[in-house]
């Protein structure tokens, strides 16, 4: 019996029936990783002994009772190395406690599994900046996975495991989900702990589920949604059942679509099969509606302004004095901070450092990182003034499918490429990523909803499935 080749819900219902055990889904999983992950790359650490053994004590009447769940190599996991995709921590880090999202896993019985590949700090749209290992799209090995959440979307596409976390701070859950064909769920700014997740943008970052169906990803954002003392930026509110309202569909519901998102540039393929999702749900009984988001045009530019910004502060922690990458034989204090990060870091990394470094350098703070925060807040209108026609958005995750593995000559490629994902980040909103029946490459459909609104981004995106 294929185990790993079946999604949660079905997983959970044969556990429920006793048809087989956690062990076997376990052993199940484990198998196929050691077949064909020297191909697909989707983890870069996976501990057998410790997968096996929360197997055999699993609670299978818990939630998510025995099932394998990836993790993201920049959220902590107690005793697990924690990468981040860098040689800045590679071999000189194992976490000493649970992130947030892990200890809620561990809660509702769910067994993490392994640590997913990603771009070295989650700064990159393809997981070609991983400093560890290259990452390929299971669905077309000659393409991209997406990025950053790359192994976690190929770990879902390839069926090593049913369902895994990642970390979308301007579309890095959504982008590799529509790339690899799977779901990828961003939720709200507030609804899921931030606590333990390394820290890229502060104000942007959001841990959210990657699945192969709709309400696997409610399945998972129950388990890890809720407030959480030890995060200043979790939000005290109620968790909704999530997936009460997956099946009651999208009749009556106004469905706007931002032109800004439909514009020149959309690749002819993307066009059709969002435009395919878009119709099937008006004949399901939505409204189609024309809406505008007119500050999308600087969407991209403010973000690399913001991100950048908070990267640089960020990142300033490793140095080569407290933990991480060290220099030897320094000459003095000042060359084993250069040298530390010199060594430990990659290019992309650098680059975004050195750019946010500058933003926010005396005499130019202002003129560039304040009026981002300015352009911010009007984004956000944007949204607001919509959602007071509509319902929901929909939008292309990407405007071009995958693109081929080493196509990017220009980083700015691949900055203007996530021009319809980076827009939600900054306005804190709820997304999804759901698959459209497309080949050779997958192409995936957004939802967006007003924030704290995952309940109706499921319902949506359940039609969608559906249809």
């Amino acid at each position: 019996m294929s185990l790993h080749t079946q999604t949660l819900t079905e997983l959970r219902a044969g556990l429920t029936q006793g048809e087989f055990s956690a062990l076997d889904i376990a052993e199940s999983c484990l198998a196929a990783v050691a077949q064909q992950d020297t191909s697909f790359g989707a983890f870069l650490s996976l501990d057998a002994e410790a997968i096996l053994a929360a197997a055999r004590d699993a609670d299978i009447t818990q939630p998510l009772g025995g099932l394998p769940i990836g993790i993201k190599d920049n959220i902590n996991v107690l005793g697990q190395p924690c990468t981040c995709g860098s040689k800045m921590l590679e071999n000189k880090y194992i976490s000493p406690y649970d992130a947030g999202v892990t200890k809620k896993l561990r809660a509702a019985g769910a067994i993490c599994f392994g640590r997913t590949n990603m771009d070295e700090f989650a700064m990159g749209s393809s997981t070609e900046n991983s400093a560890l290992r290259r990452t390929i799209n299971p669905v077309a090995p000659d393409h991209i996975p997406g990025g950053s959440s790359g192994g976690s979307a190929a770990a879902v596409a390839a069926n090593f495991v049913p369902a895994a976390l990642g970390s979308d701070t301007g579309g890095s859950i959504r982008q590799p989900a529509s790339h690899c064909g799977i779901v990828g769920l961003k939720p709200s700014y507030g609804r899921v702990s931030r606590y333990g997740l390394v820290a890229f943008a502060s104000s942007l970052d959001q841990i959210g589920p990657m699945t192969r169906s709709v309400a696997d990803a409610a399945l998972v954002l129950q388990a890890i949604a809720g407030h959480d003392p030890q995060d200043s930026t979790s939000l005290p509110v109620a968790v909704p059942d999530f997936s009460a309202n997956l099946q009651k569909g999208v009749k009556g519901l106004r469905l706007g679509l931002p032109k800004e998102y439909f514009s020149d540039g959309l690749d002819p393929a993307v066009r059709a099969a969002v435009q395919k999702a878009i119709d099937q749900l008006a004949n399901q009984g939505a409204e189609i509606i024309d809406v505008s988001l007119p500050h999308t045009s600087y969407a991209v530019a403010t973000y690399y302004i913001i991100a950048p910004a908070e990267a640089s502060s960020n990142l300033s922690r490793f140095d080569g004095i407290r933990y991480g990458h060290r220099a030897s034989a320094p000459a003095d204090i000042l060359s084993l901070y250069e040298r530390s990060r010199e060594e430990g870091f990659g290019p992309e990394v650098k680059r975004r450092i050195i750019l946010g470094t500058y933003v926010l350098s005396s005499g130019y703070y202002d003129a560039y990182y304040t009026k981002a925060q300015k352009v911010r807040t009007l984004i956000r209108r944007d949204f607001d003034q919509a959602f007071e026609k509509v319902d929901a958005l929909l939008s292309p995750v990407a405007p071009t499918p995958a693109r081929l593995i080493g196509g990017c000559t220009n980083p700015l490629e691949d900055y203007m490429a996530d021009v319809c994902t980076i827009p939600v980040n900054l306005a804190g909103l709820p997304a999804i990523s759901v698959p459209l029946p497309t080949s050779p490459l997958p192409i995936g459909l957004q939802i967006i909803t007003p924030h704290m609104q995952e309940a109706l981004l499921l319902q949506v995106a359940q039609a969608v499935e559906r249809s």
